[in-house]
């Protein structure tokens, strides 16, 4: 802005100072080019009626001396011709100055002629003036006389007047920048405070509110923020109050199930093993009651998980881990030794939560193993470059993941597909995951693999961050 404006006042200034210098410099030459033709013409009206018809050399020579006297200080250069005959006078510019475009239109017209000439010295006026018969003044006489006058004293007042004119023009341009820059200020500094508050307001400072000062279109725009500012606000603490609830009602619901849970689990384990005593269709029964027990008690476990990780209650005991030997441990626990296939060197180490590593290494072996069509599974661990950490990937040979799932897979209860609806998954089991490694400062990433399967990568740094990682707004969910 502060440029623009010192731009359109150089412009103005310029532009004003060039109209004003050319119809000044036009003035000074226009008026001093009448005075001499004027002086002239007395001169030659005065000299020429007496003399005899300028015949010779001589007469010439006298007329052009006497048109001179009077003017040499003046730097005047009279050249008297006739004919062939040529005669000049004074200690001007030389009479070569005299063109013979000039001559021409001198000696076939009745009029004064003139004409500035640029030479070496300055500009000089050269005026040609024909004689005529006092009885006819249209009938020339074939005598004309030329002046060459430089004009120094008008150059010098025009190089006068252009000094002037930028004397005037760099205070006019310094107040017109010091002027843009008051206006700059003005106008930028309403523009800034919205910088900043809408800056406050997306670092989560919902209060941000802009002072409203004046009547004009900046004062507008503040109001128009701060109401905006305002239902903002308004709409993030009611939605903050619903998710508040609606995670309070999970906790409570999941914790409330946890004692009946309980005790039906209790009772399906004794059923379980009576199980064998009853006939086909209550055996049936009780396997149906004993496995959606089962899967209704991991959804619960799953609900209490994402509870804690809502209300900011997960704390990470983190202890310098051998990743390969702890990798080896959640695969023996399980049982699945045999059905994985490992590549875990040793030496690669990193400060994790032992527990929390494990259900992130479980969660993601089992869903392959659940998911990957019976082809074996590989879990692979790697150090990152530089020691910054360790990358432990589980791939499978299976049908892998449809691309429009992969950007919700770590989302609540997303299940890739219809068909998996009711399978033994919670549909939580991802969203665990990627809050364990958050909670560590990693990153776990999801990709189908070029010759078939899915492949889940996890990522983690030598140490987890000292501070808590801030969790991300929680985006939709997409329930079964």
């Amino acid at each position: 802005m502060v440029l623009a404006f010192a731009l359109v006042a150089v412009v103005s200034a310029l532009g004003t100072g060039a109209l004003t210098f050319r119809e000044a410099r036009n003035g000074v030459l226009q008026r001093s080019q009448d005075s001499v033709v004027d002086q002239f013409r007395d001169e030659v009206g005065q000299v020429v009626p007496g003399l005899v018809t300028p015949a010779d050399q001589a007469t010439l020579q006298e007329l052009a001396s006497r048109l001179v006297s009077g003017h040499r200080a003046q730097g005047w250069r009279v050249v008297a011709a006739y004919g062939r005959l040529r005669a000049d006078a004074g200690s001007g510019p030389a009479p070569g100055l005299v063109g013979r475009e000039l001559r021409g239109r001198v000696e076939t017209r009745s009029v004064a002629v003139f004409q500035r000439v640029r030479a070496r010295g300055g500009t000089v006026l050269v005026i040609g003036l024909p004689v005529t018969y006092a009885s006819d003044p249209h009938a020339l006489s074939g005598l004309s006389v030329y002046l060459i006058v430089p004009q120094s004293g008008e150059e010098a007042y025009v190089a006068a007047l252009v000094s002037a004119v930028e004397r005037a023009a760099l205070p006019a341009l310094g107040l017109a920048v010091l002027l843009a820059l008051l206006l700059a200020r003005g106008v930028l500094r309403p523009v800034r405070e919205l910088r900043r508050a809408q800056r406050r307001m997306a670092d989560g400072d919902l209060g941000t509110r802009l002072k409203v000062q004046g009547s004009d279109e900046l004062a507008d725009l503040a109001g128009a923020f701060n109401e905006t500012a305002a239902a903002l606000e308004k709409s993030v603490a009611e939605l903050r109050r619903m998710e508040a609830r609606a995670r309070r009602f999970a906790a409570d619901v999941s914790h409330e199930l946890r004692t009946p849970l309980a005790a039906m689990t209790a009772v399906t384990d004794v059923l379980a093993d009576e199980a064998p005593r009853f006939d086909k269709d209550t055996a049936d029964a009780v396997r149906l009651v004993t496995e959606e027990t089962m899967r209704l008690a991991r959804l619960v476990d799953d609900l209490m998980e994402i509870s804690r990780f809502d209300a900011g209650a997960i704390a990470l005991h983190t202890d310098d881990l051998d990743l390969a030997e702890s990798l080896r441990r959640t695969l023996s626990t399980r049982g699945w030794t045999g059905r994985v296939e490992t590549e875990l060197p040793a030496g690669v180490r990193a400060r994790v939560d032992p527990r929390r590593l494990d259900v992130v290494v479980a969660n993601l072996v089992g869903n392959a193993l659940k998911h990957g069509g019976g082809a074996p599974v590989r879990l692979a661990l790697r150090p990152l470059p530089s020691g910054r950490g360790a990358e432990i990937e589980v791939s499978d040979r299976g049908p892998g993941i449809p691309e429009a799932a992969l950007p919700h897979l770590f989302e609540r209860f997303f299940k890739a597909g219809a068909a998996r609806t009711r399978s033994e998954s919670s549909g939580l089991g991802l969203a665990i995951v990627r809050e364990n490694v958050r909670l560590h400062g990693g990153v776990v990433t999801a990709a189908n693999r070029p010759e078939g399967g899915a492949v889940f990568t996890v990522r983690l740094p030598k140490r987890p961050p000292r501070v808590p990682v801030e969790r991300p707004a929680a985006g939709p969910e997409v329930r079964p």
